[in-house]
């Protein structure tokens, strides 16, 4: 089996739409501190050119969570593997994901979090594929709106590789 990568958001495009999010995260938390949690591994890419770009002060945790494995398709069940080192409690956080297809994992984060006693949850994706959601969710900050392809680079990966590309692919397989 053989793997293409075909370009589908380039470098250029990302970088303005992320300078984009920056300046209206800004605004939507001006005289505020936001506290940032980025879902790993895939958002680590994306929060951290975000938050380079958010004027406000900011705070930053990470949380990973499970619901793929290796495979290309998402069991559908939510599991924590790294919880976050800070508590939530009377903060106003932005989870930042870099994508969002059944909506499971933030449904689940949504309601762990409303537990652990936040003031506000929003939520922040890089990427956005509206025809695989299951779980009726409302994201606040939307970068591309994506069909439903296997997608990798700038975080997202297949099987551990290509997390490193500077753009957005999606993969084709084929037979050699």
């Amino acid at each position: 089996m053989k793997e293409n990568i075909k370009v589908l958001i380039s470098e250029e495009e990302m970088d303005k739409k992320i300078r984009a999010l920056g300046a209206q995260i800004s605004k939507d938390y001006e005289g505020r501190q936001v506290h940032m949690i980025g879902v790993l591994k895939g958002a680590s890419f994306f929060m951290c050119e975000l938050a380079k770009r958010i004027t406000v002060p900011v705070s930053i945790d990470f949380m990973a969570v499970s619901s793929y494995g290796s495979s290309t398709k998402s069991s559908g069940i939510v599991r924590i593997v790294k919880d976050l080192d800070e508590p939530l409690m009377d903060r106003d956080v932005l989870v930042v994901e870099d994508i969002v297809d059944s909506g499971r994992t933030l449904n689940y984060l949504q309601e762990l979090f409303r537990d652990r006693g936040c003031r506000t949850i929003r939520f922040c994706t890089l990427l956005d594929k509206p025809d695989r959601r299951v779980v009726d969710l409302d994201i606040d900050y939307v970068g591309f709106v994506i069909p439903d392809e296997f997608v990798v680079g700038y975080g997202m990966d297949y099987d551990q590789r290509y997390r490193n590309l500077p753009y957005i692919g999606t993969m084709e397989f084929t037979e050699e």
